[in-house]
């Protein structure tokens, strides 16, 4: 990891305290180990809204879901969901179902797919220093959270780093749509992990964006990898037969 972007992932991991007394909902305990991006569909179909608070806990980040009454905390790291536990009432805040769909999307990916873009983007362009890093995670993060452009305080590490923010602000949204979730989970799973190490980037940083049913119980995906694109086939139960570039 080049010396900017690892004061950058420093900065991003802010050691704070976790809850202690925490309890896994029995209804939640299948999404322990999940992938972030796919998981948040899974959320929602029982009945989970996010809320407005987020928090960088240690290497990862705690974001707070409800259900009714029902409070949730659940930390991420490197892209899954290490922990899924019951919270107070109070702690889900005001937020909730009015939270933006923007919003929605970026809580608990927002640093992998940072991380991932802005290795992919030193990369090409030989370690661009801590700055122009600075510049790209303040344009990415506007663009994943929805903001508009920030025309007054243009740089070419903020231009490139929103462009980024809202390609991966995409890819969310098409995984995360009704149509996705007709694939499989288990072959969603499987593609994304496949993805993430076909195209050599962080575990949860690739999510499926297209799906064409093969019929016998197979399917082909297409996965999102950043601007980059893959075609994953795979069985229902998350066997994957191929993996080719897009």
């Amino acid at each position: 990891m080049s010396r900017p972007l690892a004061c950058l992932m420093s900065s991003l991991m802010l050691a704070t305290a976790l809850p202690a007394a925490a309890q896994t909902p029995s209804g939640l305990g299948d999404l322990v180990g999940a992938r972030a991006g796919q998981a948040e569909g899974e959320l929602n179909r029982r009945g989970y809204q996010p809320t407005d608070r987020s928090e960088v806990v240690g290497d990862g980040r705690m974001t707070y879901w409800r259900n009714g009454a029902d409070c949730v905390s659940i930390m991420t790291r490197d892209g899954r969901y290490v922990s899924i536990n019951q919270a107070g009432r109070s702690e889900c805040g005001s937020g909730g179902s009015d939270r933006s769909n923007a919003t929605a999307i970026a809580a608990g990916v927002a640093i992998v797919g940072l991380a991932a873009a802005i290795a992919a983007h030193n990369n090409r362009h030989r370690d661009a220093g801590a700055d122009h890093d600075r510049e790209y995670q303040r344009g990415y993060e506007a663009a994943l959270h929805g903001a508009d452009y920030d025309a007054n305080h243009e740089t070419e590490g903020y231009h490139e780093g929103y462009l980024a923010g809202e390609d991966e602000g995409q890819n969310r949204r098409h995984a995360n749509s009704g149509w996705m979730q007709n694939a499989p989970y288990a072959a969603r799973q499987a593609c994304s992990r496949r993805a993430d190490e076909f195209q050599n980037r962080p575990y949860g940083s690739s999510v499926p964006i297209g799906m064409r049913d093969l019929g016998r119980g197979e399917f082909e995906l297409t996965m999102a990898t950043g601007p980059y694109r893959s075609l994953c086939t795979v069985t229902a139960a998350g066997n994957v037969r191929s993996m080719a570039p897009y």
